[in-house]
């Protein structure tokens, strides 16, 4: 395995910790989960307090901070009342520092991401210029008169331009991270975080479209969720009603009114979303025949296929 992919996440004065511990928390999983995730802190100085007054200590000076391409480095955000201090003249020394840091990071492949107002301080930077971007919605109005070069959207939980991510406030940095994940390990993988940090993935329609990993999953009933999870991984395996209805210690009639209470369609439809999903990225891998990707994917045969492909589309 190669070296981890950093996660650093600057810790501005007064920062919002949901903001911070949100989008922390995801990465942490997927490191847990794969190994591939470095976390780490840095700020103007060793000893930061958030909005609450929860002090941070032994924190590392962002100048010393060595980052490869492809790393991330997260703004989160802070309590708006400190929105002035971004162009405070008291304060131009400390700020003008990090907007000159941010800018070379940037420069040199370091993705950017931010949530909340922490998009104030790359608007400052000079990084949203010409860019899509978001934020709060309470604040969109002033960072498109902070920003008039930035492309703010009113409608959107997070925006992806040019190798810098924005996202609207408070729990949207957890969507942003699980966006994040899913770029870079699929959507099985952002799925299993989502549903380890017991959340649902919202998607921006800015973005990719939802996938049937991630959609069906707004519901906390245990069982559904369990056989759900087992659909994933035995696509291939050969089943039937009583065999789930015992998996979660239902009755098959039980099961089958539970499961379209739950999620909104029938446990036939759910199967059937999943194999076309793992058909269409199986089509995209060279040298497999549509006769395979019929078979791993559990069905008859490939007219099968191309019969539930040709329902699916009209």
């Amino acid at each position: 395995m190669g070296p981890k992919t950093k996660v650093v996440f600057f810790i501005p004065p007064s920062v919002h910790m949901l903001d911070l511990s949100g989008p922390v928390q995801a990465f942490y999983e997927a490191d847990q989960l794969n190994g591939g995730y470095a976390i780490s802190y840095c700020s103007f100085q060793e000893e930061m307090a958030d909005s609450s007054g929860l002090h941070f200590s032994r924190l590392d000076h962002y100048s010393t901070i060595n980052l490869r391409p492809n790393d991330y480095l997260f703004i989160p955000g802070f309590s708006s009342a400190l929105l002035p201090q971004l162009e405070d003249p008291e304060n131009k020394r400390q700020w003008e520092g990090l907007y000159v840091w941010l800018r070379d990071q940037s420069a040199r492949g370091i993705r950017i991401c931010s949530v909340c107002d922490g998009a104030f301080i790359l608007a400052k930077s000079g990084l949203l210029d010409g860019k899509k971007c978001t934020t709060h919605w309470s604040l969109l109005q002033r960072l498109k008169k902070f920003c008039p070069a930035a492309q703010v959207l009113d409608d959107a939980l997070f925006v992806k331009e040019e190798g810098i991510y924005t996202s609207a406030g408070i729990s949207a940095g957890i969507d942003l991270a699980l966006f994040i994940l899913e770029e870079n390990h699929g959507a099985l993988f952002a799925h299993k975080i989502a549903r380890e940090l017991v959340v649902y993935s919202r998607r921006s329609g800015h973005h990719s479209q939802a996938s049937i990993y991630l959609n069906y999953r707004n519901h906390l009933h245990t069982g559904i969720h369990q056989l759900q999870d087992w659909l994933i991984e035995n696509l291939h395996t050969k089943t039937t009603i009583d065999k789930m209805a015992e998996m979660v210690n239902m009755s098959s009639r039980n099961l089958t009114r539970t499961f379209k209470m739950q999620t909104g369609i029938s446990i036939h439809q759910y199967i059937t979303l999943l194999r076309l999903e793992m058909a269409r990225t199986l089509k995209s891998s060279p040298g497999i025949t549509v006769s395979a990707i019929a078979s791993q994917c559990g069905f008859e045969n490939e007219r099968q296929l191309f019969r539930i492909w040709k329902q699916q589309a009209s």
